[in-house]
């Protein structure tokens, strides 16, 4: 007997090919049987009239502290997430030394919006090795994970608070490149950095990562190019704009010099910036001429998300913005009174400079979430052009009205999406380009202020009901089989005799996302955005139920993916 069977749905195996009408017979956490499958199973499961489809593979989270305290890895889980990859932006719990556990929870505080209380209650902070923090994960997982080397854990282990903002020595570098061999040898899937200008550590410093330099750099790539199984995931200053010549040289020279792809995040789509897009791309093209492949992150949907005067977020990336966000709250309220420095932020925030943070401008829709002051009564859960219209103010000074008499408080909920159909032509376009590949959710971090796990069921519902910009079976090979391919794991991805039984049912005629809520389940009482699912069927990870009619079965039954046993090495593909 089997031990489960899933019968009547129509299969889309995660290739992109259309779906078929077929049963899926599985045991021991494997797919065994496709097709009519004669054999009965322990547990049967009638899909008829729904799609059946690979587990979704989100390419970049932060849950490497949320496992510890939520195995599910909420909510991802609830649409349709059953394999995450954890270790981006240069940022690791591991390796570390044992002084230093503060300083690492104040920076992931910061540069990922996780809650401090959260890091300290819920996480156990008991390893050194990356190798003892995977074994502290393995075993109580809902959920496949996989975890890159951190480029910021493995300077700070070996360079110390005293050199953070040095260039590394020769043998600073040979210690760093033998603990990330260290580290990979442990499992780790591969290499992860930032040097971007907007990633500083808990007391407002650039992270360390950002005072590397070529050698330093070259030199993690040549030791990720001797384990098998792995990968690369760079953050800079073009992510968030353009790439410099320089940059285009570096992460064409990273790919080339480890002999892997490397992806960054993430990248926006606006057809009021075809140039900047394209520029940005191009940095792909160059690197295939050079013998390397690299891969723009890019979201398929808008990500709930909200914004506050008081906490750091996207607000405080707009140049020129960073010197009035910065000043203590008091000083901050008494600089956005004044009506000349108002001018100043309304015209950086729309300058050529803001460049992807130029959406944010859209003030007047912006809509009004938590107020806390009687004179914002009447406010919540209203536009700030509604508002300005009847108060007879610009918008920007609304907003900042608003704000003010709130002390900063104010939950502001912005509105990137202006409704353009050719920026939406666009998004569709880069979805298809081998330059590019759907992911950049960044679940798991900036925990009270965005929430881009629910993107599996929300580009499902688009694809379905809304836009109908990609076919269904398109865009589920979008998020399995084709990030699947890019980190190489081993019979992950696809629907196939042989593979992980990692399964997504979804009901077509339903499948989306629930509005993004505030809710307080995190360590320490700490607040988080969450989102529901609609129309998930089940959920299984290796076989077994993770989700039920869309609420979490509580069953632990994901792997600890480590590099050459779980990951196949994915050479460079030029484009």
């Amino acid at each position: 007997m089997l031990d489960y069977v899933i019968r009547s749905g129509t299969v889309l195996d995660g290739t992109g090919e259309p779906g078929r009408q077929a049963d899926i017979g599985i045991r021991e956490g494997r797919i065994v049987a496709m097709g009519e499958v004669e054999e009965r199973g322990e547990i049967e499961f009638d899909a008829t009239g729904l799609m059946v489809a690979p587990g979704v593979v989100d390419p970049h989270t932060h849950y490497d502290a949320q496992l510890f305290w939520d195995p599910s890895a909420s909510p991802s889980n609830l649409h349709g997430v059953t394999t995450v990859i954890g270790g981006n932006c240069g940022f690791t719990l591991a390796p570390i030394n044992a002084e230093d556990a503060d300083y690492i929870r104040q920076m992931m505080a910061k540069v990922e919006g996780m809650p401090l209380a959260a890091l300290e209650k819920g996480v156990p902070w008991n390893w050194s090795t990356f190798g003892e923090y995977l074994n502290a994960l393995e075993g109580n997982l809902g959920v496949n994970a996989g975890f890159l080397v951190g480029h910021c854990a493995i300077r700070r282990k070996i360079m110390g608070a005293d050199r953070a903002e040095e260039v590394a020595t020769d043998d600073e570098i040979a210690a760093m490149r033998v603990l990330l061999g260290q580290s990979l040898d442990a499992g780790g899937l591969g290499f992860s950095s930032s040097q971007s200008r907007t990633h500083s550590d808990g007391d407002g410093r650039p992270i360390t990562s950002r005072h590397a330099d070529r050698r330093e750099m070259l030199a993690f790539c040549r030791e990720v190019e001797a384990h098998e199984g792995t990968t690369l995931e760079y953050i800079t200053n073009g992510c968030l704009d353009s790439f410099s010549p320089d940059e285009v040289d570096l992460m064409t020279a990273m790919s080339v010099t480890a002999r892997r792809p490397l992806n960054w995040n993430v990248l926006t789509v606006d057809a009021r910036s075809a140039d900047r897009i394209e520029h940005q791309l191009s940095a792909s093209s160059s690197a295939a001429l050079a013998g390397g492949q690299i891969v723009a992150l890019t979201m398929p949907t808008l990500v709930p998300m909200n914004m506050s005067f008081r906490t750091h977020c996207a607000l405080f990336l707009i140049p020129g913005w960073d010197e009035i966000m910065s000043l203590p709250a008091d000083e901050r309220i008494a600089k956005l009174a004044d009506p000349a420095v108002r001018a100043m932020l309304d015209e950086r925030a729309r300058s050529k400079e803001a460049g992807v943070f130029r959406g944010l401008a859209r003030w007047g829709s912006y809509v009004i979430g938590d107020t806390y002051a009687v004179a914002n009564d009447g406010c919540a859960f209203r536009t700030v052009a509604e508002i300005a219209t009847e108060r007879g103010t610009e918008p920007f000074d609304t907003l900042l009205d608003i704000v003010l008499a709130d002390d900063l408080r104010t939950v502001l909920w912005p509105n990137t999406d202006d409704g353009d159909e050719s920026t939406w032509a666009m998004r569709a376009e880069i979805w298809s380009d081998p330059r590019a590949m759907i992911g950049g959710s960044d679940a798991g971090a900036h925990l009270d202020r965005m929430c881009g796990s629910n993107y599996p069921t929300a580009f499902l519902d688009d694809c379905l009901r809304g836009r109908k910009l990609v076919s269904v079976q398109k865009a589920v090979h979008m998020m399995t089989g084709q990030p699947a391919q890019l980190f190489g794991l081993r019979e992950r991805g696809l629907l196939v005799e042989g593979y992980a039984a990692d399964v997504f049912v979804f009901d077509p005629a339903t499948v989306g996302s629930e509005p993004a809520r505030l809710v307080y389940d995190l360590p320490g009482d700490t607040p988080r955005l969450f989102a529901g699912s609609v129309g998930v069927a089940r959920v299984l990870v290796n076989g077994v139920e993770t989700v039920r009619d869309g609420a979490p079965t509580g069953a632990v039954p994901g792997h600890l993916l480590r590099s050459g046993r779980d990951t196949v090495t994915v050479a460079p593909v030029g484009v």
